[in-house]
């Protein structure tokens, strides 16, 4: 995704048994079709990567996806690829590196999007790319991210809406206690989200960011019951 001009796309192909690049720059096609010149396994799609269905153009439900993105879709792209079906079973990125550490994050310093992403499967940061590397050189540093998605959901499918709203609400008000944060923002007294809190066995005064993923399943669990 985000062909360009073939740099990449061209060693994916000389690896990849089929490789589909996808460029919304209509400018940028001419050149990019010259550049895969002799290059029988790839198909060149002229699009928008967040409004193209994975299903509609990969002919196989075990595909891999390689990006080189605009930065301020990577959120939006990410939700894309995560939430489609078939999901691809890894997705391999260049983000800001400051991005990838949100996405890789631990307790107690998680995030929303290290949350959303997580819940999927399993990222890390592969490699980290000087500025400098790039032209024109950006103001940030770099990173590649790769993330191994699992055959399905941390969070089962039955409790991903709830899961969602509550990790919102969490994140939504960070300095604020789990107890008042996600009592506003999941219409709750705070005696009753206090309540299902500690059914789920964590301490009301805590933050959204110091929860692991296996809090936040049980948390769901016991505010869908």
């Amino acid at each position: 995704m985000g062909a360009g001009l073939g740099a990449l796309t061209r060693h994916l192909a000389a690896a990849a048994k089929q490789v589909i690049a996808v460029e919304l720059d209509e400018r940028l096609l001419p050149p990019l079709r010259e550049v895969l010149t002799g290059y029988t396994n790839v198909e060149i799609i002229h699009g928008d990567m967040l409004k193209l269905a994975p299903a509609e153009i990969v002919p196989v439900s075990d595909y891999l996806v390689a990006a080189n993105i605009p930065y301020y879709i990577t959120s939006a792209l990410l939700r894309h690829l995560l939430e489609t079906t078939p999901r691809p079973r890894r997705v391999v990125l260049t983000v800001q590196k400051e991005v990838a550490e949100r996405i890789c994050a631990a307790p107690p310093d998680m995030s929303l999007l290290a949350l959303s992403v997580q819940v999927y499967g399993q990222p890390r940061v592969a490699a980290t790319i000087s500025a400098d590397a790039f032209y024109p050189a950006p103001k940030v540093d770099s990173a590649v991210v790769r993330i191994d998605l699992s055959p399905a959901p941390f969070i089962p499918y039955t409790l991903l809406d709830t899961f969602f709203a509550l990790a919102k609400a969490g994140f939504s008000q960070k300095r604020k206690t789990l107890r008042n944060s996600l009592s506003a923002g999941m219409r709750k007294s705070p005696a009753e989200m206090e309540a299902i809190l500690r059914a789920a066995g964590i301490d009301p005064m805590r933050r959204a960011e110091t929860l692991s993923l296996e809090e936040w399943r049980e948390l769901t669990a016991r505010m869908k019951g």
